[in-house]
This record gives C-alpha cells, structure tokens and sequence, in this order.
C-alpha cells in the first residue's frame, strides 16, 4: 500500500475546518469554538493550522518515498524553488488588489509560513536519519523555548515578547499583522522554527505508521502516542503556556496529539470499518488543497471590494442571512455555504482528473 487513505480525508477535513473558521459572516458573530484563542490556551481553530503542516509534512514522506529519500542538488532545488513558490503566493495574497500603499504591504502569512517551513523539513528528512530528525526537532523546540524566556519580564505577553520584536527590527511594524491594535505577526519569522518540527513529526509519523502493517494495531499506538502528547504538553504548559501566536514548544506537541487521535479516527473509520463513502466528501476534497485555499482567499477578496447599497457584497450577503436567522447561526451558515461551494469546485476537478500542483 503506498498511502493512507485515512490521510487523505484528514487532508480534506483540514481544508475545510480552515475555509469554515476563516470566512465567517461577521468576525463579531463567531461561535467560541471557531474562534482563535485570546492569548493564551487553546481552541479548535487553533489545532487548523498545525494540521496543516503536519499533514504536509506526512505528503513529504510518500513524494520523497518514490525516489528512495535521494539527497540530490536538483532535489534541493526543486525543494527551495517549491518553497518560494508557496511564499510568493502567499504574499501576493496579502497585497491584491493593491489599493494599499507598497509602504503597508505585509510580508508574512499562512502560506509564507507554509513555504518557509516546507523548504527547511523537506532539506533536513533528505539530509537526516530518524534519529536525527528527532534529534534536530528537539534542539529546535529546547532553543526557541530558551529563546522566548531570554527577554526577562513580560516574555510571554503580547507587546514584550521576543518574536514580536524580532520581527519589528526586521520586517517593520508597517509590514506586520496588527493583533488588538499593536504589530505583531502570527505568522512572524523566528515562531516559524518550531512550526518545522510540527512537519518534521508528520513526516516520521507517516513513516511509522507505513511500517505497520496491522491497523487496529496503528490505532491502538496513535492514540497512546496523542494521549501521551496532549498529557505531555498539558504538563508543560504550567511553565511554558499553550500558545498559537507565539507557537509555543508545549503547543507543538499539544497539536501534534490531537492530530494523532484524528488520525487515528479515520483509520478506525476507513481501513477497519471499511466506511470509505462516508469519508468519500473529505477525500475529494483532499485532492486540490493549496488551490481551493488560495480560491477562497480571492473570492474573500472579491466580496470586500464589491459594493451594494453602500456596504461591501460580503456584509451584504451576512445581512441577508441575518434577516432569517441569529446572528451567530446567519455569520456560521455564511462560512458554511463556502464549504460546501468550495467542496464543489474540488469535486468537479476531481471529476475531471485536474490536480493543481506546484
């Protein structure tokens, strides 16, 4: 067997989650689970993001299984050019339709992030046995943890930490993301190290679990491997907290164990109850995910630029469905009818053997 089936619908449910948590109808409506956590701590949505890489990181280990893990220059290459690909696109999304001035322009962002970490892991499993990646990936979360407390007081806080102020003396203030009014960017350059190791351990979870040839048996070791992460990183949140925007080590390995117990659900769903057509929408979903993302950014794009009756075509349409319903419902069936519009479109690709890829 060459994949998991039971990865693929992973992938797919992971999209999903992302276009439902980003496209409510009005961010002042949101139900509490698809909201990011304030500070610290964790919600739902945050587990989005780190799925993402982690599934990533699991795709990293069939492409490269099909040349034998070769380290090669063109390789490498293929790999940098792959990742700047990602970066460039992601920051074109940041800048269209170019109505603010070059001097705002934010530089970071999910897929720069996405990019960024995809050109590190992929150069370091091509370079590094198991071990060594499991060597690397704790060096990197005992570093970056160290480096966090290196400010002293108000290291954990929002306006003293030490990401933030990185990524002010490098990208510029005018250049970030502004998180309840001050700069700060989630998706800054030194919080990206530990988002790394969440591709790296997707990638040698895949590994493992590809060596196991019994399921039930793959389900019984992912969900003690999850169980004992969750257990782990809740423990290592009374000194280091759970942490999206600052990426905390602790919530590394938070997300990691939830990614685990999900996994392990579809493989309990797919391989052992054989409910393949139940799982069937997440899997051709699965199949076009970095174009269905970047489709759902333009088509945000295009209804903030649009207007009717002197609002944009996106409130327009909240408003609509706030007509019929509450406002938290009106703003969740809004990001919910995106799903599904978006599911279709990667229906009718999959339809047509179409498979975007970079």
């Amino acid at each position: 067997m060459t994949r998991y089936l039971a990865l693929d619908a992973f992938r797919g449910i992971t999209i999903a989650l992302m276009i439902l948590v980003n496209t409510p109808g009005t961010w002042s409506h949101v139900y509490a689970p698809l909201l990011h956590a304030e500070w610290h701590g964790a919600t739902p949505t945050d587990l989005v993001f780190p799925f993402f890489l982690f599934i990533i990181g699991s795709a990293m280990f069939f492409s490269f299984k099909k040349s034998n893990f070769a380290a090669s220059t063109e390789q490498f290459k293929r790999i940098i050019k792959r990742g700047f690909i990602m970066f460039f696109i992601g920051f074109m999304l940041n800048v269209i339709p170019f109505t603010a001035n070059i001097e705002d322009w934010r530089i970071m962002g999910v897929l720069q992030r996405i990019g960024l970490a995809y050109a590190v892991a992929a150069c370091l499993v091509l370079i590094l046995k198991r071990s060594g990646i499991f060597i690397v990936s704790a060096v990197m979360l005992l570093a970056y943890w160290a480096l966090l407390l290196s400010v002293g007081e108000g290291a954990l806080t929002l306006e003293g930490n030490i990401i933030r102020q990185f990524d002010l003396a490098v990208l510029g203030a005018n250049h970030m993301y502004t998180m309840r009014g001050v700069a700060f960017e989630p998706e800054g350059l030194l919080s990206t190290i530990p988002a790394i190791v969440n591709m790296l351990l997707g990638f040698e979870l895949t590994r493992y679990l590809t060596s196991i040839k019994d399921k039930k048996s793959s389900v019984i070791k992912l969900i003690l491997i999850g169980g004992l992460a969750i257990g782990f990183a809740v423990l290592w949140s009374l000194i280091l907290p759970i942490n999206k925007s600052l990426w905390t080590p602790s919530y590394v390995i938070y997300s990691t164990g939830f990614a685990c117990l999900l996994l392990a659900a579809f493989i309990w769903l797919i391989d052992i109850m054989k409910q393949v057509k139940l799982a069937q929408p997440l899997l051709v979903y699965g199949t076009n995910p970095l174009f269905v993302y970047v489709l759902s950014f333009l088509v945000v794009t295009v209804y903030l630029n649009i207007n009717i009756a002197d609002v944009s075509l996106y409130a327009w349409l909240y408003q609509q469905l706030s007509a019929l319903f509450t406002p938290k419902l009106a703003s969740f069936i809004f990001a919910f009818s995106h799903v599904v519009f978006f599911w279709y479109v990667s229906l009718k690709l999959y339809q047509r053997k179409i498979f975007i890829k970079i």
